[in-house]
């Protein structure tokens, strides 16, 4: 492991810094390796987190699609 950085080609770092990544909860930034966020305590697996809210408007625009060609037929 190099000490200094002169020791490198040009374009070449080392980056020390931590990657960090939103809490899917409360947005804080966090190490990406957490598990657990310090600030809102929530864990950060797929699991664990919030379900995105899905919209209802395509559901609601086929069943009226569906009513719509089943009347249609029926004329």
């Amino acid at each position: 492991m190099r000490d200094s950085d002169d020791d490198l080609p040009d374009g070449v770092y080392h980056d020390d810094e931590w990657q960090t990544v939103p809490c899917r909860y409360c947005r804080a930034e966090i190490a990406e390796e957490s598990e657990q966020c310090p600030r809102c305590g929530q864990y950060q697996s797929a699991e664990d987190a919030p379900r995105a809210e899905r919209s209802y408007f395509w559901l609601v625009m086929m069943i009226l699609a569906a009513l719509c060609a089943a009347l249609w037929a029926i004329t």
